[in-house]
């Protein structure tokens, strides 16, 4: 089992604190850092609610000092590590111009020593489509586009895809990814986002609500990706990452359902605090759960 650390950025914004999070949790044996994107976050009466807190309120990620942009967060963690892995959890992708996220990941990934996961989704709130000035209600289908025109500009010396939201033609886009491409770990739980998992995913990091029931939810959804992408004859592993768990026996019971990487979210506010939370992790439940 791997572990990672969510809400990275959001729980950790600061240079000092930054550093303290890549650097003690590195030393510790977590394998990967995961950052969320909001590029704005609407406020007052009548807003989107969001769906990642019970009240629908986005506070709990301002508290600490905002939602650091994801890839210049890790950029920075990633210049004083040197093996943990560096994940988004989730870009929200059709917020993005494809060609100017596939140069500033791969350049990541270049700078990084090949250590990016991008973790992609679509989003929920209209007023953030509105203030990046992207539609709405066309994001899935731009999203499949730009995942597809990305990769094609990351495997490819010179591009050329033409698709109806994206057009590349003869273009190069350097630097290329250190493996040829980027692992994608596509987020959600809709329909839409399973079968992109099976389609595309490297990875799926399915997004549970918090008054959905986890084991409900992941039970569904993650035979689901793995008999989709039978269906599309895939035989490539996808690899499963999901939040929840914090003991040996979470741990073990994450693992008979397949699942490849936990994530949990750091509690402390000092180094030290981290130094102590995340040791004592390490100790009584990472070394225990290396071989599940």
């Amino acid at each position: 089992m791997k572990w990672g650390i969510v809400f990275a950025s959001t729980s950790f914004p600061t240079p000092e604190a930054a550093v303290a999070l890549g650097e003690v949790a590195e030393a510790n044996g977590f394998e990967s850092l995961w950052a969320p994107e909001h590029i704005v976050a609407p406020v007052g009466e009548g807003v989107t609610p969001y769906g990642g807190s019970l009240d629908g309120k986005m506070d709990r990620l301002w508290r600490r000092g905002g939602i650091p942009d994801p890839l210049v967060w890790l950029s920075f963690v990633a210049a004083r590590t040197s093996t943990i892995k560096l994940g988004t959890n989730v870009i929200i992708v059709p917020e993005h111009e494809p060609a100017h996220l596939a140069k500033a990941a791969a350049t990541l990934d270049v700078l990084s020593g090949g250590r990016v996961l991008l973790g992609v989704g679509v989003g929920e709130l209209p007023e953030e489509y509105h203030a990046v000035g992207q539609s709405f209600t066309n994001r899935g289908k731009r999203m499949d586009e730009y995942l597809d025109g990305m990769r094609a500009l990351w495997s490819e010396e010179v591009c050329t895809y033409q698709g109806r939201f994206v057009d590349f033609r003869s273009v190069r886009c350097d630097p290329s990814p250190v493996n040829g491409t980027i692992p994608l770990h596509i987020g959600g739980v809709s329909p839409a986002a399973v079968n992109r998992a099976a389609r595309v995913g490297d990875g799926y990091f399915p997004f549970v609500r918090p008054d959905e029931d986890l084991d409900e939810v992941l039970g569904r959804v993650i035979p689901a990706v793995r008999e989709r992408a039978k269906e599309l004859g895939r035989t490539d592993h996808i690899e499963m990452t999901v939040g929840g768990a914090r003991t040996v026996a979470e741990a073990e019971r994450f693992a008979r359902l397949g699942v490849d990487r936990l994530v949990i979210a750091a509690r402390s506010k000092t180094r030290s605090e981290l130094e102590d939370e995340l040791g004592t992790f390490a100790d009584e439940v990472i070394a225990k759960t290396t071989d599940l």
